[in-house]
């Protein structure tokens, strides 16, 4: 299908970006990677009046250490989240699930922070930056300011992000010893998750002292599992990490769709946050 009309810009700064957005309110869109956007577009299910392209401002791309802190550029395409040594090292969380997402024409073009401001529950990083801690910052007329994870996504596709805000950063917390999984069921190479585990592990004496599990697609917003997370505490082996894992869906709202019933989606909770939190603490 053919997009509707709109004016599109260009800007070279984020200031820049942050004034066109704020003169056309409601009525503009971001344009990073486009691989949200544009789909949309095409199908006509948005329908701004500008589209603001910050995909060639300048220092959004690119990892950086702030002493315990990774810092990681909003346009940093996926590809380059899954190869930066950086990243793999102190966030092979994010690493590893990035690499799961779409096919690799996807994560040359799609951007981390594109992917967490378009909120879609059923995306993979969101779950994942929620298990990590992690925060993201935006600029907007009245200046920087930072929004935890935890915070940041509130409805099906909404984010926190004002009208006017750009989304120029994510910082994670360094997760050095700490193992890690992410397990997703999916019907084909490339689709979205029906359900995805991301998890966490820091195992001492033998057993689990903490872990963080956070799950794609069981509601309008990703979510972290804390039943189960509570549950976790102390398990020492398969036994205890399974009837852990059965509170993985407490509190969670999973949705009806052609790909899966509500019961469907808790069980595959169930199932994937014992295989990967299994797989993080190496008891698997």
């Amino acid at each position: 299908m053919i997009p509707p009309a709109f004016e599109y810009a260009r800007p070279q700064t984020v200031e820049e970006a942050v004034r066109l957005l704020a003169e056309a309110g409601d009525e503009a869109k971001v344009l990073a990677g486009g691989q949200s956007l544009l789909p949309l577009l095409r199908l006509r299910l948005a329908f701004p009046e500008l589209v603001v392209d910050v995909g060639r401002i300048p220092g959004l791309r690119g990892v950086r250490e702030d002493g315990d802190t990774l810092v990681i550029g909003a346009l940093t395409t996926h590809h380059d989240v899954v190869r930066d040594p950086l990243v793999r090292r102190h966030a092979g969380l994010l690493a590893a699930a990035t690499a799961t997402v779409a096919d690799p024409a996807v994560r040359h073009r799609g951007t981390l922070g594109g992917s967490l401001a378009h909120a879609d529950p059923a995306g993979d990083l969101p779950a994942v930056v929620l298990a990590l801690d992690g925060e993201l910052v935006a600029i907007g007329p009245n200046g920087e300011r930072t929004v935890p994870a935890r915070e940041f996504f509130v409805d099906y596709l909404q984010s926190a992000l004002a009208p006017d805000e750009v989304l120029v950063e994510v910082r994670v917390p360094k997760a050095d010893g700490w193992g890690f999984h992410y397990e997703k069921f999916h019907r084909v190479a490339q689709s979205w998750a029906i359900v995805g585990v991301a998890a966490m592990v820091r195992r001492e004496n033998g057993h689990i002292a903490e872990a963080r599990v956070g799950l794609t697609n069981m509601g309008a917003t990703p979510l972290r599992a804390a039943a189960a997370e509570s549950a976790l505490a102390g398990a020492d082996g398969p036994d205890a990490v399974t009837r852990a894992a059965r509170a993985a869906a407490e509190g969670a709202q999973p949705g009806q769709d052609a790909s899966a019933s509500p019961d469907y989606r808790t069980h595959l909770a169930q199932v994937l946050t014992k295989r990967a939190v299994l797989t993080a603490a190496g008891m698997g």
